[in-house]
């Protein structure tokens, strides 16, 4: 029987305790953070030893395997002993994946791959499949499998999440763009990050598919020494003799081994230029997957958008709120910009993950007329941005943010949550962020 360590007491080490307990594991958690008190007694009365507050150095030469959490650091001494000690690190991602036969179909990428997850789930349940949606995204693998096994799972899958993978090989795996996020992890060297995320295919075979942006520089150097079968998005026409999916005019081709079919950017349910990069990556999985065409292009035509990107929450007094709040990079902020016509008011800030604010000077300065900065680092937005809007102001709470966005704002205007940064300092996490301000939108 094997004796596992997890680190890290969030939903995935959480998830990772839950599938040991299943497959009757000897399990130990320790973690830096408290544990809910009934939760807590729960764990113990399975048998499950728990340190909370620390982690200690004699519990790797227990452990035949130690499972990570994503949000723990590779560089503690906990990590660094067992290294040395010879003791396997893996994610909860690989955890889990050495515990089922189901077909998966893995996405990652700095922007875009939640959408991307949700548009695949939305598909395959549309064409009746017996799926589940797991991951970076609200519901860890390794607890899915224990509550409600599927024959197919779509995995949202973050950087720091592929950081421990050993054997992890999903059937079809997706990277829908690569731009500097989270240097703060990697030391700031992004060839490092970029490394981490095309570790989704690495361990893939040409029994696989591996989707990806034909346009992306970053992605490009890696493609020679990919043995999966190999997917395009472009919105180059140059591209199209290869297979996958490219942009011509307002139409987006789709040609694949199973499928080849035409539909109309206006006819997507989500618009704007990344959300058709993110249509053409969904349409390439389903297809590879035997998805008809109708069913793709209804199930694209219908889809209702995620929770906390880009979702708009009301219109009051001619002001539309919208809340962006998984924008947590700068790269995701272009998108958001992008895609609004409205003078914009922007509320933004947070923790900054090491943001190059360069890439949004010119969009802020022809978009965007006040800026509200909500948070901890805020030295860098006035840097940036001074020259490019007339008002910026600080605020201290979302209430603070959303009254003064309203009273900025004129008729014809958007106010927009796009946080270009963590949210660790005021919220327990994005979505935490999202409900406070559309809670706060709502009450005006």
């Amino acid at each position: 029987m094997k004796n596992v360590l997890v680190v890290g007491s969030g939903i995935s080490g959480m998830g990772a305790i839950k599938l040991g307990i299943h497959y009757n594991y000897n399990m130990r958690l320790t973690t830096l953070s408290s544990i809910d008190e009934v939760e807590k007694n729960t764990l113990t009365s399975l048998g499950v030893d728990i340190e909370e507050g620390r982690h200690s150095i004699n519990d790797v030469n227990w452990a035949n395997i130690i499972v990570k959490s994503p949000g723990v650091p590779s560089n503690i001494p906990l990590i660094d002993a067992a290294r040395d000690s010879a003791i396997p690190i893996i994610s909860e991602i690989e955890f889990a994946y050495r515990h089922t036969e189901s077909t998966i179909i893995a996405i990652t990428g700095t922007n875009g791959k939640t959408t991307t997850s949700h548009l695949i789930y939305h598909i395959l349940k549309d064409n009746g499949f017996d799926v589940a949606l797991v991951g970076n995204i609200g519901t860890s693998f390794s607890e899915q499998l224990v509550c409600r096994p599927a024959d197919f799972y779509v995995v949202e899958i973050s950087s720091f999440q592929l950081e421990d993978i050993v054997d992890f090989k999903p059937n079809i795996s997706v990277i829908l763009n690569i731009q500097p996020d989270h240097l703060d992890r990697y030391n700031n060297n992004f060839e490092k990050y970029i490394k981490t995320k095309m570790k989704i295919q690495v361990n893939q075979d040409n029994a696989d598919s591996f989707i990806y942006h034909g346009d992306d520089l970053n992605i490009a150097p890696f493609l020679s020494a990919i043995k999966a079968n190999k997917y395009s998005f472009s919105n180059s026409t140059n591209r199209s003799n290869n297979h996958g999916a490219f942009l011509d005019g307002d139409r987006i081709i789709i040609n694949t081994i199973q499928n080849k079919f035409t539909m109309t950017i206006h006819n997507l349910a989500l618009q704007g230029t990344h959300n058709i990069y993110n249509s053409m990556a969904a349409s390439i999985a389903a297809s590879n997957l035997g998805i008809q065409k109708e069913i793709i292009k209804k199930s694209l035509s219908n889809f209702k958008g995620v929770e906390h990107r880009l979702e708009f929450v009301g219109k009051i007094s001619g002001v539309n709120f919208i809340n962006d709040s998984k924008a947590t990079n700068c790269n995701s902020v272009y998108y958001a910009l992008d895609s609004i016509t409205d003078p914009v008011i922007w509320i933004c800030g947070g923790v900054d993950k090491g943001n190059d604010y360069s890439i949004l000077k010119d969009l802020v300065a022809s978009k965007v007329k006040t800026i509200i900065i909500l948070g901890r680092d805020i030295k860098d937005i006035h840097i940036n941005f001074k020259n490019c809007v007339n008002t910026i102001v600080n605020v201290d709470t979302m209430d603070q943010a959303v009254n003064k966005s309203f009273s900025l704002a004129d008729s014809g205007d958007t106010v927009l949550l796009s946080p270009a940064c963590a949210s660790f300092d005021l919220f327990q996490n994005y979505e935490e962020r999202g409900r406070v301000f559309k809670n706060k939108v709502l009450s005006i």
